[in-house]
């Protein structure tokens, strides 16, 4: 096969779900596919070693900071020979006049399910431009059992032409002496004290408010000895956030570190005592993932994909009850062979997980693209 991939998120995009998975699958087709022939537009300088059966086409980014505006501009294929065209953000970008074989990843459909949640040029690339993009696939990719079943449903695409392929952690997530990361996360973030963990966007589906209410109610000698870490880049929700703490009397107790680098993400899933994830929509949800290969007990939804992508590894919640993720919070931190088990079932999870098969999936889905 000759296979065309779009590779702009790797690098524009790095550090979210969908860059990571970008980066990711071109990383691990390189390993597992020596037979192919690939053209990979990629942004200059992308840190990726490709074999010699990959091209790359470079691309230059132009002077805009939206990302999403960025990859709507479409790739040119002057190769008309390629078999099989994917662009993994969610289809956009995708030039529908190209002369082969067409595939995206759709992640999930969350602008249209939550659209509260997402920015307007998001909302209007979904309802404007996505359903043209899906008439013009010849198949789609997506990454759990659960989004199949939504986008199917969405826009009456045959199951049959959709392909799961999960995601996976990624290698720099495994234990780590737990006493060093303390003293790094001291050391360069001056967090001194036990903290609950949550990784992520600052997006309202997160359920972040939710979290620091339910941190707001346990025991005071847990919100004594433990504080509240919220990574992730200060959206526009963070002065609600931030005022939400305030009002609960617990802002001392709950730390904004704003954006971490991706090196640093290991340090802190290994430095804390759980990840709390009460999301309340994921595609698949990478963080609980990455969390469990570290050896760090995970709290998250019953909804959506994160059943089962964590299933029996990860005590699952429902995210709209606070309560019930308060007292999921206190148990982990209270009963050790609680979390003992969490840790062992949550590396045995992790581990069924890899970008390998990742990769592999892929190439039997273009396979079968082609041949329908």
């Amino acid at each position: 096969m000759k296979i065309g991939i779009d590779g702009r998120a790797a690098k524009w995009y790095r550090g979210t779900g969908i860059g990571t998975y970008t980066y990711q699958l071109i990383n691990s087709i390189n390993k597992v596919d020596k037979l192919n022939d690939y053209l990979v537009f990629l942004p200059e300088n992308s840190a990726l070693d490709l074999s010699g059966n990959f091209n790359v086409e470079s691309v230059k980014a132009s002077s805009n900071s939206s990302f999403w505006d960025e990859v709507r501009i479409p790739n040119i294929l002057d190769d008309t020979n390629i078999d099989i065209y994917h662009v993994p953000q969610n289809g956009v970008g995708l030039s529908t006049s190209i002369n082969c074989h067409k595939t995206i990843t759709l992640h999930d459909i969350i602008p249209l399910r939550m659209p509260e949640t997402v920015s307007d040029r998001y909302l209007y690339i979904f309802n404007n431009e996505l359903p043209k993009i899906i008439n013009s696939c010849d198949g789609i990719l997506t990454v759990s059992e659960f989004s199949k079943q939504d986008i199917s449903k969405e826009f009456n695409f045959p199951k049959d032409k959709i392909f799961v392929t999960h995601l996976a952690a990624e290698d720099i997530y495994r234990p780590l002496n737990k006493r060093q990361c303390k003293k790094i996360i001291e050391d360069e973030y001056s967090i001194e004290d036990d903290f609950i963990l949550y990784v992520g966007g600052f997006s309202p589906r997160k359920n972040i408010v939710g979290l620091i209410e339910s941190f707001s109610r346990l025991p005071k000698n847990a919100k004594r000895n433990f504080k509240l870490v919220i990574t992730g880049k200060k959206g526009i929700s963070y002065d609600i956030y931030k005022k939400r703490t305030i009002d609960l009397n617990i802002e001392n107790d709950v730390i904004f570190t704003d954006f971490i680098p991706l090196e640093k993400l290991p340090i802190f899933y290994n430095a804390c005592e759980l990840l709390a994830y009460p999301s309340f929509y994921e595609g698949f949800g990478l963080p609980p993932l990455e969390a469990m290969a570290c050896g760090t007990p995970v709290i998250t939804s019953n909804v959506t994909s994160l059943p089962e992508i964590c299933y029996d590894s990860a005590l699952l919640i429902n995210p709209y009850s606070i309560d019930e993720l308060t007292c999921a919070i206190d148990r982990v931190l209270n009963d050790n062979s609680l979390r003992l088990n969490m840790i062992s079932q949550g590396i045995i999870k992790s581990s069924n997980y890899s970008w390998n098969i990742t990769a592999k999936s892929t190439l039997t889905a273009y396979e079968k693209i082609i041949q329908n």
